[in-house]
């Protein structure tokens, strides 16, 4: 049974085709490592050094490993074995590298999902991978994740266990599976190691299906990009399970290099720069509205943060104006960090001039990274023209994890992946970001589906229809519109927001505004898709300055 369910998750993630299999792992890309031996070999040349620092903890690289083998060896006693599907849904702390080196090694396959995710979203991460167990804490951020557990339980027949850190109420506690001894690394090179969240316009979760082999070598490339070595002081300020601070280089490049990890349990300028002051932070990553929201503070901070040498900044594209305060306000360098968790990585380099990393995006950090800029037929468009970024390589999927007839979509049939970016290049190889081609909104380097939103506001009862658009923001790079017409005359933003708020829709998700119009601007005949009427309706926000959320 355990053999037919790990070769079962195999299939359902596609894999590279045994030419590009064979090519990468001859010219060294993919080496045969797992997350665990990683930890293992870091354990032995690092075992003294502090791995980790949460609030007065300090961790070891030895008691990491220590503490993520007695867990696994728990975990095993509860009935997790090879090829199961779990869901973590964890805050910054050690305990979420604890469970993820745990699950790791007995080739438990977590799916990382963000704090911020509500009913809807972990619902159907559980419901679609048929999770055997859901990880979460107690409490965080005011939210109580047990209660989201015991709403989910009853329509959820293949989850056996709600694992919490903390006070576990009815379900079983963390702190009561760690038992002395440890289990042997159950996990092959090849494995999928982790699920990470894409953003997308399906009906059902789109699952990045990551594998150790090639995940450790887009994260030791990563951190090589970064300048990462055993001196620096890595600061996990957005939600660790975020590609980018969990694996671009984030906390996993900060153990490869032997580092140390320092968790911030939230983002806040005041608490980041007394972390910064307090522990040496050499390095940390945030998406565009948190670097401006530090910077502003920086002017009246009384935090020593000069030990900060590089501040990476990604997941949405950051302004150039904002791009050249970084330095004045903030005393450190840029790196600009563009990619996906679907693979492609692109860095500004450390030593690039200043002109090139506030203008570009970066360029692509592996010498094995192919990509094209095409145009709307799939052409390749001359040198410095804009268009669509496809991309392939030894880090980049081949394909969503048991989603085929999106595949077909999302990649060409030579397996390059359709970004939906809409990019140039520049004569000295950088990426410049315009925009996107893809039907997405987003919100500070949060991704989110119109159509999602449009599904769950059209089953309130007084609404007749939806469109929801993301316009231009200073801050988040795009905010969130509803465009709503109402059946009645009294319907209000507040009665939408808390019909939202319980079919359990991530904060993030939220309609920035709502925007109640008669009807939609007038189409032409025949049918129009609805990303064309979203566009009519920013443009006519934009030009008439609409603004009635009442």
């Amino acid at each position: 049974m355990l053999q037919e369910t790990a070769q079962t998750l195999s299939a359902d993630a596609p894999a590279w085709p045994e030419t590009f299999r064979a090519r990468y792992i001859r010219e060294g890309f993919w080496q045969a490592e797992t997350f665990s031996g990683m930890l293992d070999r870091a354990a032995e040349r690092h075992a003294g050094r502090t791995a980790l620092i949460e609030g007065e903890r300090h961790v070891s690289y030895e008691g990491l490993r220590r503490r993520a083998g007695a867990l696994a060896a728990g975990l095993r006693r509860l009935g997790l074995e090879k090829g199961d599907r779990v869901v973590v849904q964890m805050p910054n702390g050690v305990a979420f590298a604890e469970v993820v080196f745990a699950l790791l090694r007995l080739g438990v396959v977590p799916v990382l999902a963000l704090p911020s995710h509500r009913h809807l979203e972990i619902g159907r991460f559980l419901d679609f991978t048929e999770a055997r167990a859901y990880f979460i804490a107690d409490r965080a951020g005011g939210f109580d994740y047990r209660a989201l557990a015991r709403e989910l339980l009853p329509d959820l027949p293949a989850l056996r266990h709600v694992i919490v850190a903390g006070d576990a109420d009815v379900f079983t506690p963390l702190s009561g599976l760690f038992e002395d001894g440890g289990v042997e690394d159950a996990a092959q090179p090849e494995d999928v190691a982790v699920f990470q969240i894409s953003g997308g316009t399906t009906g059902v979760p789109k699952l990045i299906p990551r594998r150790h082999n090639e995940y450790l070598y887009n994260i030791r490339t990563a951190a090589a990009a970064s300048g990462m070595g055993e001196d620096t002081v890595y600061l996990c300020a957005l939600p660790v399970a975020h590609n980018f601070p969990f694996a671009c280089p984030g906390i996993m490049g900060t153990f490869v290099s032997g580092g140390t990890v320092v968790i911030a349990p939230d983002p806040d300028p005041n608490t980041a720069f007394a972390l910064i002051a307090a522990h040496g932070v050499t390095i940390t990553s945030l998406v565009p509205p948190l670097a401006l929201l530090w910077m502003e503070a920086a002017g009246t901070a009384e935090a020593d943060i000069s030990s900060l040498r590089t501040l990476q900044v990604g997941g949405a594209k950051l302004s150039e104006e904002a791009a050249r305060r970084v330095r004045p306000c903030l005393g450190c360098g840029l790196q600009q960090v563009f990619g996906m968790a679907e693979g492609l990585i692109c860095y500004t380099g450390l030593d690039d001039d200043e002109e090139t990393i506030v203008t570009t995006q970066g360029r692509p950090m592996s010498p094995a990274d192919e990509i094209r800029v095409v145009d709307a037929e799939g052409r390749d468009v001359a040198p410095g023209e804009a268009g669509e970024l496809l991309t392939r390589g030894p880090y980049t999927i081949r394909g969503y994890y048991r989603i085929p007839e999106h595949n077909e979509k999302a990649f060409t049939p030579d397996g390059f992946y359709r970004t939906g970016d809409i990019v140039r290049l520049t004569p000295s190889g950088h990426l410049v970001l315009s925009g996107r081609e893809k039907d997405q909104i987003n919100r500070g380097g949060e991704k989110l589906s119109p159509e999602e939103v449009e599904n769950l506001l059209l089953a309130h009862a007084e609404v007749h229809d939806a469109a929801v658009v993301g316009l231009p923001d200073e801050t988040l790079g795009e905010r969130t519109c509803a465009f709503v017409i109402a059946k009645t005359g009294g319907l209000k933003s507040l009665a939408l927001i808390r019909h939202l708020k319980a079919r359990g829709l991530a904060a993030f998700k939220m309609p920035d505004q709502f925007v109640f119009i008669a009807r939609f601007p007038e189409t032409g005949i025949g049918k129009v898709s609805k990303k064309d009427l979203r566009e009519r309706l920013k443009q006519l926000h934009l030009s008439a300055g609409l603004d009635n959320g009442a």
